[in-house]
């Protein structure tokens, strides 16, 4: 098993605050999927993606179709993707992804939270080397499937690692892989449940329960803010 499993088996996962909040979030991604690559899951492999995920935030299938129709239309506020990155305290790197209509307000309220929390917000490129941005597929086990085969079929995709999980499987591929694994399992009957986007760190530090509170504050500041999409931060 490779540093994806590993970090997969040990991330304490966040549930975002509520239903409504979990909703939010998709609605400005697929606002932003649909902006890019319009409004027919058929022809834009994201906004599948999203739809897919809402399915299993057990967003009702009206929002999905509601939230489509309002980003086809003019009146849509123009969400951007924006990432930004910083220190948390005691030396942890945090990268945090936005989808926001303002980014002066979300940086000025990104850059409050590092502050207040006695961090600070950096620069473009001052953490991203330290993460590793990927793909990620959660996949409904489909019988006589060999897991070790099914790597050896994906590599070629750019697809990384394959293990079980639960009652499916969970793929991890490089970023740029995201379409062709997605093409490769809906071509060959796999149903995936759930993809996203995920940067994993190359290194973890690891804190004391006093330190790792203060982490989490911080981290609990950003989840209440919504244009924040995700967080990531390399704290063990």
């Amino acid at each position: 098993m490779g540093r994806a499993f590993e970090y997969r088996k040990a991330r304490k996962l966040k549930r975002w605050g509520n239903m409504a909040k979990t909703f939010t979030k998709i609605g400005r991604e697929i606002a932003i999927a649909v902006k890019s690559g319009g409004p027919d899951p058929a022809g834009n492999p994201r906004l599948r993606m999203l739809i897919q995920n809402a399915k299993a935030a057990n967003m009702p299938k009206e929002n999905v179709e509601r939230a489509i129709k309002k980003a086809s239309g003019k009146d849509q506020a123009d969400y951007k993707e924006v990432v930004y990155e910083g220190y948390a305290p005691h030396g942890i790197a945090v990268l945090v992804e936005t989808a926001t209509d303002n980014p002066t307000r979300t940086v000025a309220n990104v850059r409050s939270y590092f502050n207040k929390a006695g961090g600070s917000l950096g620069t473009s490129g001052s953490v991203d080397y330290m993460f590793e941005h990927k793909c990620n597929f959660k996949v409904k086990m489909k019988e006589g499937v060999d897991l070790e085969e099914l790597e050896l079929e994906l590599i070629d995709l750019g697809g990384q690692e394959v293990f079980a999980e639960d009652d499916g499987m969970m793929i991890y591929g490089e970023f740029e892989a995201f379409g062709p694994i997605q093409k490769y399992l809906e071509e060959n009957g796999f149903e995936i449940e759930k993809a996203e986007f995920e940067r994993i760190p190359q290194d973890t530090r690891t804190l004391t329960r006093e330190q790792a509170a203060d982490i989490e504050k911080l981290l609990a500041r950003f989840e209440e803010d919504d244009d924040v999409t995700n967080v990531f931060h390399n704290m063990a």
